[in-house]
């Protein structure tokens, strides 16, 4: 004969454990819903940011000027909260796709990528860039500070579509979010076209490497949105 004892310690044990299972999961989905929220939000606020600034003055041209421009003048300190802001962005929305399957090699590499291109990103906040005389080239800085923000901006831009590049392809074998490969795989492709544009503009066409600039960003940020958006909703 069974003790009966034993047997109601027993069954207590397997609830404690499942109400511990069941009490996890709930919490392991708002946080990563809470993190997707602030990517979401954080990514869609710095393009509205951006837009103010290029509205204020000095009034820089969003057609040959690049974006870090926005950064010197009297609301630089605005841009430059921004890039940290973006770097605080990518942090949350790498946090959220680590929550989620298959964890491949694929994905931990582009993970690691993207937040390497976030911390470029807030870098660029202690990297004065240098504003090119009317009849230079726009990217010709003069400064070593300059050059470094150059290099850092650049760099990250790469890190960046590599990232989502892979990440893209990782999106694809996801159970959980293979709903974002469409809009993940448009966005990386709008980002790369922009970026051979950038390059492009670099060397051939110097009066629209503003435009191209901004280009590369739509798929840069238009990513971010897209997956963060299809994470909220596995939360919900």
């Amino acid at each position: 004969m069974r003790n009966p004892e034993a047997l109601q310690t027993r069954n207590a044990s397997a609830d404690g454990a499942s109400d511990g299972a069941s009490d996890g999961a709930p919490r392991a989905s708002r946080s990563t819903r809470v993190l997707a929220t602030i990517a979401l939000v954080g990514a869609v606020l710095y393009v509205l940011v951006d837009i103010v600034l290029q509205a204020l003055p000095p009034h820089y041209s969003v057609v040959s000027e690049a974006e870090s421009n926005l950064a010197v003048g009297p609301y630089g300190w605005v841009m430059n909260l921004n890039f940290l802001a973006r770097g605080v962005v990518t942090v949350c929305a790498v946090a959220a796709l680590a929550h989620y399957g298959p964890r491949t090699r694929v994905r931990r590499t582009g993970l690691v990528l993207m937040l390497i291109a976030g911390a470029c990103s807030a870098a660029l906040a202690f990297l004065p860039t240098d504003i090119p005389a009317k009849d230079a080239p726009s990217l010709e800085p003069t400064t070593a500070l300059g050059t470094a923000h150059l290099v850092v901006a650049a760099g990250g831009f790469l890190v960046a579509l590599v990232a989502f590049g892979l990440l893209t392809v990782w999106l694809r074998r996801s159970d959980d979010l293979r709903g974002a490969y469409p809009a993940a795989a448009v966005f990386t492709g709008v980002a790369a076209f922009g970026l051979l544009a950038l390059g492009i503009a670099a060397v051939w066409a110097p009066g629209v490497i503003g435009l191209a600039e901004r280009v590369s960003l739509v798929g840069v940020l238009g990513w971010v949105i897209a997956v963060s958006l299809v994470v909220r909703r596995r939360c919900s």
